[in-house]
């Protein structure tokens, strides 16, 4: 029996599916209940949807910084028996600027594979590699390692938290990592904010939100890399962002040539979401940071602005245009105070400053971050607890430049508490327990 539990440990999706998903994504629950689907093109491929990133100092281990990037958007875990898994056919990619000019001194590439299917249901531990690049020399310093399992229920997957710690692996250059299925860190009332900025209750600063987010999970992908490698040694202020590829094949003749092409990426959050306009989104996706003087109209003249005059004039007004706060803020750090300046290239990143120590354990620190009086938190790197969508809406409300109204979407922490430990994100609910599920007499 115990030999027939560890062969259930994982199931997911049917083989010709995720053949299917690999090259088009999809999946009735991450097509209707998601947010993070910020671009029309991504919308089509959850599995290469980068939903969050988060760059913190670890303060269980100082010495260290935690990098996290989430993908594939509402994950439902009862959605079988084709359940979530990475893509083979993609690649998942973290970066790091530590000089500031937009391009990655550091990089991590990871690919994963499938293991073989049971019955009619697949293995969702995946095996997968890490490569780190610094500069242009390249190097494994991972390979074979095994994602635990999805959270099946209690015959496929028990003591599932137990399965999930084993999926922490130390790497070669120091670093640790896991990969696989986590709660979904990242809170807010999306059903809300996606009704043209509706606010439930007041203005948002005194909950009555609801967390759409609740219940799902998403695949994560987490490094816990020693902060040495990190630091400049000069500002201290090092760029995260997180990306995914999908090889582009061109023929010409009977030539055919490979290619791997960026289709999301995401540093600060609800850049492409609310920023951009909709006829960009694909480009903003499929272009790099350093190039990212392209979109500043966007956040100096922010639409968010503009609608909030349009939908609260009672609030207002907001300042619609030369909204250099918002720059500084999100493209090119804070100079004045000097929290995390990078320099004068634009380019979304998120900059965590090293030198500033963590504040709190994990899910401790002030959901407002640097707003909230703690420097530890967002806009300065990001934490799972900083509540993205009070700043983000307080900041283009003008709160850096005058106009403080406390606006807010009403929901104020996750569903769930964080772990202390890495990788800090909750296990995810079992697809068993159903908790969206209602159940008859």
């Amino acid at each position: 029996m115990r030999k027939l539990a560890v062969v259930l440990l994982a199931v997911a999706a049917s083989a010709a599916l995720v053949t299917a998903l690999a090259s088009r994504g999809g999946s009735p629950s991450a097509a209707e209940a998601s947010s993070h689907r910020e671009a029309p093109l991504i919308s089509e491929d959850p599995s290469a949807d980068n939903t969050d990133t988060y760059a913190f100092r670890s303060p269980d281990r100082p010495g260290t910084v935690t990098v996290m990037a989430n993908y594939i958007p509402g994950e439902d875990p009862a959605a079988g028996p084709n359940w979530y898994t990475f893509s083979p056919s993609a690649r998942y990619v973290v970066y790091a600027d530590k000089n500031g000019d937009g391009k990655p001194d550091v990089t991590w590439r990871f690919r994963f594979a499938n293991q073989a299917p049971v019955a009619f249901l697949q293995n969702t531990q995946q095996k997968y590699t890490v490569t780190r690049l610094d500069g242009k020399s390249s190097r494994v310093v991972g390979s074979g390692l095994l994602t635990p399992p999805d959270n099946i229920g209690p015959r496929s997957t028990a003591n599932y938290h137990a399965l999930a710690m084993a999926g922490v692996h130390d790497l070669n250059d120091g670093s640790k990592v896991f990969a696989g299925q986590r709660d979904d860190g990242f809170f807010g009332d999306i059903g809300s904010i996606f009704d043209l900025v509706a606010i439930r209750h007041g203005t948002g600063a005194t909950g009555g939100g609801k967390d759409f987010f609740a219940g799902y999970a998403v695949h994560s992908i987490a490094l816990q890399v020693p902060l040495s490698q990190l630091d400049n040694g000069g500002n201290h202020v090092v760029g995260i962002w997180a990306a995914a590829e999908r090889p582009k094949i061109t023929v010409e003749g009977k030539r055919a040539e490979a290619k791997w092409v960026q289709v999301s990426r995401l540093g600060n959050p609800l850049i492409n979401e609310v920023l951009i306009p909709t006829a960009l989104k694909d480009k903003w996706n499929a272009s790099t940071p350093d190039k990212d003087k392209q979109f500043e109209q966007y956040y100096s003249s922010p639409v968010l602005a503009h609608l909030l005059n349009q939908l609260y004039p009672q609030f207002g007004p907001f300042q619609e245009t030369n909204r250099s706060d918002l720059v500084s803020v999100l493209l090119t750090g804070l100079k004045e105070p000097n929290l995390n300046y990078t320099g004068p290239t634009d380019a979304d990143e998120l900059r965590l400053n090293l030198a500033i120590a963590p504040t709190a354990p994990v899910g401790k620190g002030n959901r407002l971050g640097v707003l909230g009086g703690d420097l530890a938190g967002w806009p300065n790197g990001r934490r799972l607890e900083d509540d993205v969508i009070d700043i983000a809406e307080r900041a283009v409300g003008g709160v850096l430049i005058g106009h403080s109204l406390p606006l807010g979407d009403g929901v104020d922490e996750n569903d769930v508490p964080y772990m202390t430990t890495f990788p800090y994100q909750a296990d995810p609910f079992s697809g068993f327990e159903n908790t969206k599920g209602q159940q008859k007499p």
